[in-house]
């Protein structure tokens, strides 16, 4: 048999999954289990759940792990003092930035803080054309009195970003090389390694990002590599990046922007791996969490990867662009520990504040007042009380009430009141999330199916499905650890982008397949230089196009084999122009057929498959459904109010077994709230199904 581990750190709890599984069959056994999260020893916390787990590491193949070390430290600024060599005359781009503001008229608006102050921001001499001609190589004889200044201010990490590198990184590498030798304890990350796009001000300030979290994650990874060598691990160590792939410890530590979003990531691969499997090409996931909830929009079986993603951007900031690819999604500070509060103007608000997992929600007895989601979902008998984390701990709820009755004081609201109001509040925070992914980019929801998982996914996800008129809501096996389960379902993958202007013309196929085939090997360098085989790759091409005259770009799909055998023919790019015409239609509601259309940027997916586990079809059963109940008790419900609710153990539900809300159905780990009238059922992976089409039925009739 053969083991592999995949652990997913949170923001409240550290999910383990663990595959045994026959290495001829590619069948085997599924176990999962759930710990605390213990910062900011992360590490402990993944070796908590492997000892839980009862796994023997010496005898593990592979791990994979994902975490939020990245992007805590860049919303915390807990990184590195870096500093930043660009081109001579480009040493303020940080400081200018984009003129993007998203409150326009806010008179007391303030420019974010650049993670560089302007003293550790040093210039060569250098210049690279905007068509990669080199104009003046690099003055290296500078760098000596740049290093010298560097060492003298306690430079711990350099990023190194050159004018119009990503046409031709040449002095940028060499400035680079010249940093690292007079600086060899110093990192330095130079941005042609990290982005081949243009826009000056992104491709800097991702740079300078990944530059500021490299000495972290280096120490991070160091430290859970040396504490699991200790327990005799000998297999291989990959960690989640943002795109839905996995890359080794070292790709990890050359390119650890690429992390950012670590942990969502996985979880949506997931959901979109699941669809595939059931039929369920459009899907809208959502991940509920301890900390945030995140979702993203999966349209005909495409996860949706963009390389415009923003940290700490909001209504009234910003944000900070990050120019790597992630998944594309939106995440909200809402998860079961995030904190009801009354604010100046007197109003309740949910989060983004979180209990986190010390001291936790009020419920949990480990010295948290301030009440959360969970505690609201709690009291209003949503969350069963005699079996709170699977009957680890007996919450005290005469502290939950008391919590939430000095919450809604000054409000004149009893516990009660207030709770719902928490809960209506939460459950308004995460449709405005969905909406964001859907409505907002051209897309109706009651096209999709919604997909909930992560551990307050099922409380909340049919209420949200009612709002937005989703008629079908996907919850699905071992919802509460799913994303530490994507994990096992991706492969080691890169991506590389490169901006490349030209024209979608009749004759565009044959250059963008040599620039496609001179991405392909730089790619098979990168992967043979880890240790992979490549013959074992595989390759995805899109382009990013846009008419002449815009902007911004849609991202397309590429045939390549098409492009290839129908260079200097319009077939294959006519196909290529036709789905973007679509495309462009479907997010900006019009398309212009006359209009020019140009390529913009290429973007090469790089692909190594990993051992996946193979989920199996479950038999019916002889249980009947009378069987499961537990009981019943009063529950409120958002659009329902107070119901008596009839108890079903989850872990006992099998496959074709149907039943009807008022209901919870809960297990040790989760809790799904069903409402009235609608209807649910077991398929045959084990998934619930819940089809919101039945109460417009019963209504009718």
């Amino acid at each position: 048999m053969t083991l592999h581990i995949a652990t997913d750190v949170g923001g409240t709890f550290t999910d383990l999954v663990l595959y045994d599984y026959d290495h001829n069959s590619l069948r085997g056994e599924l176990r999962t289990l759930k710990v605390d999260t213990t910062p900011p020893n992360f590490e402990q916390g993944v070796l908590n759940a492997i000892a839980k787990s009862g796994a023997d590491l010496s005898q593990v193949d592979l791990l994979a792990h994902g975490a939020t070390v990245v992007i805590n430290a860049l919303t915390e600024r807990r990184g590195a003092k870096t500093a930043l060599v660009t081109t001579r005359g480009f040493r303020d781009v940080l400081e200018i930035g984009r003129g993007n503001r998203p409150d326009l008229f806010n008179l007391n608006f303030e420019k974010p803080v650049a993670f560089v102050e302007r003293y550790l921001r040093a210039e060569v001499t250098e210049r690279i054309t905007h068509l990669g001609e080199v104009l003046k190589p690099a003055e290296l004889g500078e760098l000596a009195l740049i290093a010298e200044q560097f060492k003298r201010d306690g430079v711990e990490a350099i990023a190194v970003c050159c004018l119009h590198a990503y046409r031709n990184p040449v002095n940028e590498a060499a400035i680079a090389e010249g940093l690292r030798r007079l600086l060899p304890e110093v990192p330095v990350v130079a941005s042609h390694e990290i982005s081949r796009e243009w826009r000056e001000y992104e491709r800097t300030n991702t740079t300078v990002a990944s530059a500021f979290v490299s000495p972290v994650v280096r120490k991070y990874v160091g430290a859970l590599e040396a504490a699991l060598a200790e327990q005799g691990f000998h297999g291989s160590l990959y960690l989640m990046q943002s795109n839905g792939g996995m890359t080794s410890s070292a790709g990890a530590v050359a390119n650890p922007v690429s992390m950012v979003e670590s942990g969502p990531a996985s979880g949506m691969l997931a959901a979109q791996a699941l669809g595939q499997l059931i039929g369920e090409s459009n899907l809208i996931a959502l991940d509920v969490g301890g900390t945030t909830a995140k979702c993203t929009l999966i349209h005909k079986g495409q996860l949706p990867v963009t390389t415009e993603y923003h940290i700490e951007r909001t209504a009234k900031h910003p944000g900070y662009p990050i120019q790597t690819a992630v998944i594309d999604l939106v995440e909200i500070g809402q998860g079961g520990g995030s904190v009801a509060s009354v604010d100046a103007g007197g109003r309740i608000k949910v989060g983004p504040q979180s209990a986190g997992a010390l001291p936790g929600p009020v419920a949990y007895g480990r010295g948290g007042k301030k009440p959360t989601t969970t505690d609201a979902n709690l009291l209003l008998g949503r969350i069963d009380a005699l079996n709170f984390l699977g009957g680890q701990v007996d919450p005290d709820l005469n502290a939950v009430s008391s919590a939430f009755a000095e919450v809604g004081a000054p409000l004149g609201l009893n516990a009660i009141e207030t709770a719902q109001g928490v809960l209506r509040l939460a459950n308004a925070n995460m449709v405005n999330a969905l909406k964001l992914v859907s409505t907002n980019k051209g897309y109706d929801p009651r096209d999709f199916a919604l997909m909930c998982f992560g551990g307050g996914g099922a409380l909340h996800a049919i209420e949200l499905a009612e709002e937005l008129r989703i008629p079908r809501v996907i919850i699905p096996t071992n919802a509460a650890v799913f994303s530490a389960w994507g994990m096992l379902l991706t492969d080691i993958r890169r991506d590389y982008t490169m901006t490349a202007l030209q024209a979608l013309a009749q004759d565009a196929g044959e250059p963008m397949t040599q620039t496609f085939a001179a991405m392909q090997e730089n790619a098979r360098a990168d992967f043979v230089a880890k240790g992979m085989n490549e013959a074992e790759m595989t390759f995805s091409h899109y382009a990013d196009l846009r008419y002449l005259g815009q902007e911004h770009t849609v991202k397309i799909p590429v045939d390549l084999a098409s492009l290839a055998t129908a260079a200097g023919v319009p077939g294959g790019v006519q196909a290529l122009a036709d789905r973007f015409h679509a495309d462009h239609e479907t997010r900006y509601t019009y398309r212009l057929p006359e209009a020019g259309i140009e390529v913009v940027n290429f973007h090469l997916v790089a692909s190594v498959h990993v051992v996946k586990p193979k989920p199996q079809l479950l038999g019916t059963g002889s249980r009947k459904v009378e069987e499961t109940r537990l009981g019943s008790r009063s529950v409120f419900f958002e659009h329902d109010g107070e119901q008596l609710a009839t108890i079903y153990d989850g872990a006992r539900l099998e496959t074709g077994m149907r039943l009807v809300g008022p209901a919870i159905v809960q297990d040790s780990s989760s809790s799904l709230v069903l409402p009235p009238k609608h209807r649910l059922s077991v398929d045959s992976y084990g998934n619930f199904i819940v089809d919101l089409h039945f109460a417009a039925l019963q209504e009718a009739a």
